[in-house]
């Protein structure tokens, strides 16, 4: 991924900043969803729904999250601020490098695990989705999955964190590329 045309940009195009808040939104919607289900007893019939919804909202996840690598590769990255640390560079990367590929992999252990010839899955109940040929794999995908899950918290804990670190600390403009109805700094 290039920095390329991203000194002329200050901010992420509509496209990019729309998909981002989706994409977080739906996240945490399954992660909420995942959390409220298991508190419903194993015979409770929503849980056939939830996990429909959870499978389905997956597959959106990793659809989206196909398109606004497209464009991220198109646009590049924006650059960092001149006055953040190396070790503040290096952890803005593993973070950003870790979303993408959590954002990839959740889904696809997903689909490995949840989708099978015993539990198939219509797209929210409308078009079948496909058994990836990997059953064999399941009960590790099912792992790398929960996992998954606990790393995307941590990941967006420390996401949030800086950006409000550059918000209101270092006072630049970083928290507005991606919202853009905060006032700008400069």
């Amino acid at each position: 991924m290039s920095e390329k045309s991203s000194t002329a940009r200050s901010s992420y195009s509509r496209g990019a900043i729309w998909l981002h808040w989706i994409i977080a939104l739906v996240i945490i919607g399954q992660f909420l969803g995942m959390q409220y289900d298991e508190t419903l007893a194993e015979t409770d019939p929503a849980r056939g729904t939830i996990y429909m919804l959870h499978k389905s909202f997956g597959l959106t996840i990793l659809f989206l999250t196909l398109v606004r690598l497209i464009i991220r590769l198109r646009q590049g990255f924006l650059p960092l601020p001149p006055h953040m640390a190396g070790w503040e560079v290096m952890l803005a990367r593993v973070t950003h490098f870790g979303f993408y590929a959590l954002l990839l992999l959740m889904p696809l252990t997903g689909w490995i695990f949840g989708v099978s010839a015993k539990r198939g899955l219509d797209y929210f109940g409308l078009v079948p989705v496909p058994v990836l040929p990997l059953e064999g794999l399941a009960e590790l995908a099912h792992e790398l999955h929960e996992y998954g899950a606990w790393a995307f918290v941590i990941l967006f804990i420390l996401h949030v964190a800086g950006a409000l670190k550059h918000h209101y600390l270092d006072r630049d403009d970083v928290a507005t590329r991606m919202i853009p109805m905060l006032k700008r700094r400069s």
